[in-house]
């Protein structure tokens, strides 16, 4: 966790002994908290080798295990550090570096681990076989015939994953958490655009391994809340496409902004940034008489604000504060590695 967004929570003035103690940035020298490291090489070096974070170290203080936890993070490192400048404006269609989807696994083993407490990690080698296996599955579906149709061939691959599959587009005004984990939107077949636009690109780059793909396919990345993800060929692509091409380095961005937003425990007025709403509920909270809310965004902010004092990280209507620090966190491991 960076030290500036850290220094955000002293507006919550929340009483637990874990908010008190836990949030503040250790005084050690060794522990790396800053959110930007600049061109100092030795720092740089000294950040690829010894990447600490303040909410795994809480966590642990507090008497939760985050060993698994630790070790997801350290794999999702590995991968982001092969990120070139030019790989991360790339177009998650072409990426070759960075394994996109053993990357997005390594967010959701991650979460997994600080919210199950479980013994075992996440399997994600089982979930990469498993989005191989759905790139093996389209085989029967491929046709000699698409060879000479780019249009037909990403028809065919759609029909695949939406009709056949049944993969479908989750609600972007309610997502629900198996929506934005990749291992859940394999096993669920309901995902958020990122997923979704993640799992087209790796069966696209799977097939072009394969020798199926022999055209410049790239993925429209729809910004609505219910389109699907499509393909089309480039050559024939307009200007207008252009923002929709989703590349690497934002696909990990898009990833991350949507577990920080559907896990925030304050929900209310969503014109606001996230510390804002915290703001605002911490105010709520202070003064009964305060008139600048409705009745609804006051109980909303109390109930949360309970919860916290009570040590109750997570519910099904106020968030879960451990999974968006996570995306916090590893937001902060995205500049620190000149990601961003």
């Amino acid at each position: 966790m960076c030290s500036s967004t850290l220094s955000s929570y002293s507006f919550l003035t929340i009483s637990s002994t874990f908010f008190k103690s836990q949030f503040c940035p250790p005084p050690f020298p060794s522990r790396v908290v800053a959110c930007h490291v600049g061109s100092n090489s030795n720092v740089q070096k000294h950040v690829a080798t010894d990447l600490k974070f303040v909410l795994h170290d809480a966590l642990h203080d507090s008497g939760i295990n985050t060993t698994h936890a630790r070790e997801a993070r350290e794999h999702f490192c590995s991968q982001i550090r092969r990120f070139t400048d030019i790989e991360k404006g790339t177009s998650i269609c072409i990426n070759r570096c960075v394994d996109l989807g053993r990357t997005a696994l390594y967010i959701a083993a991650e979460d997994d681990s600080l919210v199950s407490h479980s013994s075992v990690p996440l399997p994600v080698d089982d979930f990469i076989t498993r989005l191989d296996d759905l790139s093996m599955d389209y085989c029967p579906h491929y046709s000699p015939k698409y060879d000479s149709s780019p249009e037909k061939f990403l028809e065919s691959i759609e029909r695949f994953l939406y009709i056949h599959k049944g993969f479908r587009r989750a609600n972007a005004n309610v997502l629900e958490p198996r929506a934005l984990y990749l291992h859940s939107v394999l096993t669920h077949r309901s995902g958020s655009a990122a997923m979704l636009s993640l799992i087209y690109s790796e069966v696209l780059k799977m097939l072009r391994l394969w020798s199926l793909l022999h055209f410049d396919a790239e993925i429209f990345f729809p910004r609505d809340a219910l389109t699907l993800p499509t393909g089309y060929h480039k050559q024939k692509s307009k200007e207008s496409d252009q923002a929709h091409i989703m590349t690497s380095g934002n696909l990990l961005v898009e990833i991350l902004n949507d577990l920080k937003h559907a896990f925030w425990p304050f929900q209310h007025d969503h014109t606001k940034t996230l510390f804002l709403r915290a703001a605002t509920a911490a105010n709520c909270v202070d003064r009964s008489d305060f008139v600048g809310e409705s009745g609804s965004q006051i109980a909303l902010a109390k109930a949360a604000q309970h919860r916290l004092d009570r040590g109750v990280w997570t519910s099904v209507r106020f968030g879960d504060m451990r999974r968006s620090l996570s995306g916090m966190c590893i937001q902060c491991s995205l500049s620190l590695l000149s990601i961003f």
